[in-house]
C-alpha cells in the first residue's frame, strides 16, 4: 500500500519537458536570456512592445482566416484549372511568393506545402523540388513587406521606417527572386495531369470578411496609419465576440521567444566586451551587410536582426542582409524548418535527399543574392 502511494506521488512530480525539446529555438533563447541576466541586470525597456503587439494581432487574424479556409479555397480554385505538373508548381510557388507578403512566410508555407503534398499524392507526381522552391519563394516574397516576416516587423518598428523607404530598399530582392524562380520553375520536370480536388467552402463568409477587415486594420497600424493600440483593441474585441478559442490556438512560444531574445540582446549589448567587438567590426555598410548574412546562417535571421540592430544605425544593409540571410542553412529561417517537417512527415525515408537538395538550391540562391545585392547596395 505504501509503495503504491509513493509511486503515485512520484508520478505527480514528473515534469514534462517535451515542449522544451520540441521547440529548440525557444529553449535556446530562454537559456540565453537567463544566462545573460547573470552578466547584466535586465530592463523592461529592452522589450519592444510595439513589435509584440503587432505580432500578436497578426497571429490572431491570420489564424482566424486560416480556420475559415480562405487561402485554401483560393489556391484550389486556381490549381484545379491546371493541366500539367509544371503549371501546378508555378501556380503554387507564385501564390506562396505573393501571399507571404501579407500572411507571413510561416503561414504561407503552412497553407501551400500541405496542399502540394496532397496534389503530389493524388497525381503520383514527386514534388520535393516544388516544395523547396515554395520555401525559397516564401522567404523571398515575405521580404517585400514589414509584416511578411518577424525580422522585417522588428526592423521597421525599431528604426521607425516609412513604407516608401522600406519598399524601395527591398524591391530589388523581390524582383531578383521572381526572375530566379521563373528560370528554375521552367527547368522542373513536367507531365500532363488532371488535378481533381474537392472544392472548399469558406465556413462562415461573414466572419471571414470581418477578419479580413481586422487584418486590414492591423496592416494599417504597421504602416503607421493608425496606432497599434487601436489595432490591438479591435483584434481583442473581435476575438471575444466571434471566437475566444483562437486565443488558445496561436503560437505563444514565438512571442516568448521574442521576449527572451530582446532580454538576451539587451543584456549582452550593454557588456563592454560585446560593445568593443561590435564597434570594431560593424564599421561600415559592407560589414553590417555581410555580418547579418553570416550570423543568420548560425542563429537564424530573426535573432540576428535583433542583435545587430543594437550596434548599428545603418538599417539598410541590415534589412537586406537578414532577408537574404534567410536563405542558406535550414535554420537560417524558421519557415524553412516548417517545410522540412511537413515533407518528412509524409516522406520519412527522404530526409537526406531533401536536405541535400534543399542545401543545393538555397546556397545557390544565397550566393547569387549576396553578391548581386552587394553591388546594388
Amino acid at each position: 500500500m505504501k509503495e503504491s502511494v509513493l509511486i503515485q506521488n512520484k508520478k505527480k512530480i514528473n515534469i514534462n519537458f517535451s515542449f522544451f525539446i520540441k521547440d529548440k529555438v525557444f529553449t535556446i533563447s530562454l537559456l540565453l536570456a537567463i544566462a545573460s541576466c547573470f552578466i547584466h541586470p535586465p530592463k523592461l525597456e529592452y522589450v519592444n512592445i510595439h513589435v509584440l503587439v503587432s505580432l500578436f494581432s497578426l497571429m490572431i487574424a491570420i489564424k482566424a482566416l486560416d480556420e475559415h479556409r480562405v487561402l485554401d479555397k483560393v489556391a484550389i480554385s486556381i490549381v484545379s484549372k491546371c493541366n500539367s505538373s509544371k503549371s501546378v508548381s508555378a501556380i503554387l510557388i507564385f501564390l506562396c511568393f505573393f501571399s507571404s507578403m501579407f500572411v507571413t512566410n510561416d503561414v504561407a508555407l503552412l497553407t501551400f506545402v500541405p496542399l502540394t503534398l496532397v496534389i503530389s499524392k493524388r497525381t503520383s507526381t514527386p514534388m520535393m523540388e516544388t516544395i523547396i522552391l515554395l520555401t525559397i519563394a516564401a522567404n523571398i516574397g515575405s521580404s517585400l513587406t514589414p509584416m511578411g516576416n518577424p525580422q522585417n516587423l522588428f526592423i521597421y518598428a525599431h528604426y521607425g521606417l516609412n513604407p516608401t523607404t522600406f519598399f524601395n530598399t527591398v524591391f530589388s530582392i523581390a524582383v531578383l527572386g521572381i526572375v530566379a524562380l521563373y528560370f528554375l520553375i521552367d527547368r522542373l520536370h513536367g507531365k500532363q495531369l488532371k488535378v481533381d480536388l474537392a472544392p472548399i467552402q469558406v465556413k462562415n463568409r461573414k466572419a471571414a470578411m470581418i477578419w479580413g477587415l481586422v487584418l486590414a486594420v492591423i496592416i494599417m497600424s504597421i504602416f503607421g496609419v493608425i496606432s497599434d493600440q487601436i489595432a490591438f483593441v479591435v483584434t481583442l474585441v473581435t476575438v471575444f465576440l466571434f471566437n475566444k478559442k483562437l486565443l488558445m490556438k496561436i503560437d505563444y512560444s514565438l512571442l516568448l521567444t521574442f521576449i527572451c531574445l530582446f532580454i538576451f540582446v539587451g543584456n549582452i549589448s550593454h557588456t563592454n566586451a560585446v560593445q568593443a567587438v561590435a564597434s570594431a567590426s560593424l564599421k561600415d555598410s559592407s560589414s553590417v551587410y555581410f555580418s547579418s548574412i553570416l550570423l543568420s546562417q548560425l542563429i537564424s535571421n530573426v535573432p540576428a536582426s535583433i542583435l545587430l540592430a543594437e550596434f548599428s544605425t545603418d538599417w539598410k544593409p541590415l534589412l537586406l542582409g537578414v532577408n537574404i540571410g534567410g536563405l542558406g542553412t535550414i535554420i537560417a529561417s524558421m519557415a524553412s524548418v516548417i517545410s522540412y517537417k511537413l515533407y518528412i512527415q509524409v516522406n520519412p525515408k527522404e530526409t537526406k535527399k531533401y536536405l541535400l537538395t534543399f542545401s543545393f538550391y538555397n546556397f545557390s540562391f544565397l550566393a547569387f543574392f549576396t553578391f548581386v545585392q552587394y553591388f546594388i547596395l
